[in-house]
């Protein structure tokens, strides 16, 4: 059985006990845009946050790219968030390699080239990563000032948050 086929019998159990009350409309309080690593997954005990308050952008890197941006957007825009998380972490994968190497290997890998050049977002430095994705979602025109956007690491060592200022 694959881990899709297991995946799908469990949601069976789940939904028995399900709360068809969490039908309704979304509102959540704060984005959160994290990378996609699993071990960002318990963001509601991470943050010490109830998960509706939690609006989650998962995305490699994590960077905030037009796609992202434009889902920050209609989370404070349309759903209501009021403030911007951007949250990085220690042990990054996407700190192991360059964009050049990465598609230097899954072209000859793969024997093929024509994706190449394609763009993982890679980067050296999660503090420099987080102040420009900052940044990038300060200056965007759609986003009002007195949304609060901050950022900061999860070391994944510790479990413990440290704020980029």
């Amino acid at each position: 059985m694959s881990i899709i086929d297991k995946a799908l019998e469990a949601n069976k159990d789940y939904a028995k006990s399900y709360d068809p009350s969490q039908g309704g409309r979304p509102a959540p309080k704060i984005v959160v845009v994290t990378c996609m690593d699993p071990r960002l997954s318990d963001l509601p005990a991470i943050l010490g946050l109830p998960r509706a308050d939690l609006d989650v952008i998962r995305t490699g890197g994590p960077v905030v790219t037009e796609d992202v941006l434009g889902e920050i957007i209609v989370s404070n825009r349309v759903l209501g968030s009021k403030e911007i998380l951007l949250l990085n972490h220690t042990g990054c994968g996407f700190t192991t390699f360059t964009d050049a190497e990465l598609n230097a290997k899954l072209s000859a890998s793969t024997g093929d080239a024509t994706p190449a050049p394609m763009r993982f977002f890679s980067y050296k430095d999660p503090e420099q990563n987080t102040r420009d994705q900052i940044k990038k979602v300060r200056s965007h025109p759609w986003i009002s000032r007195d949304v609060p956007v901050r950022g900061a690491i999860f070391d994944v060592a510790t479990g413990r948050l440290r704020e980029v200022k």
